[in-house]
């Protein structure tokens, strides 16, 4: 399981780190009727919390943050589901979806089921 999560952990994390860098250097499109600053606060939430899921592991400090960056990530999907339904159509908040899917799945496998902690002993 362990493994599992960090694969999945690892693709989602270069995904959003992805996704944030895009949207903090490149203008928003005009398709997208979405003010520029706020695109901008997405994209550095996203980067942040691309961030935030894989440094306190592999550093092994303040691991709780990864369950919480999990847990914002999916807050982001939810509302990107939302917005892609009201203004694209159903089939393009597939995406979203499933990878809102796949950060609330590590969220609660970090918190609850294997949560990263290393004995020293």
């Amino acid at each position: 399981m362990n493994i599992l999560l960090w694969i999945v952990q690892i693709l989602l994390a270069l995904l959003f780190v992805f996704a944030g860098v895009m949207k903090l250097i490149f203008p928003t499109p005009p398709e997208v009727p979405l003010p520029d600053w706020f695109l901008k606060f997405i994209g550095l939430c996203e980067l942040l919390g691309g961030v935030g899921l894989v440094l306190p592991g592999l550093f092994r400090r303040q691991q709780f943050l990864t369950p919480l960056a999990a847990i914002g990530l999916t807050i982001i999907m939810i509302g990107a589901v939302v917005f892609s339904v009201k203004f694209f159509g159903f089939k393009y908040a597939i995406s979203p979806l499933i990878t809102g899917l796949l950060c609330a799945f590590v969220a609660y496998a970090r918190w609850k089921v294997r949560p990263l902690q290393y004995s020293f002993t």
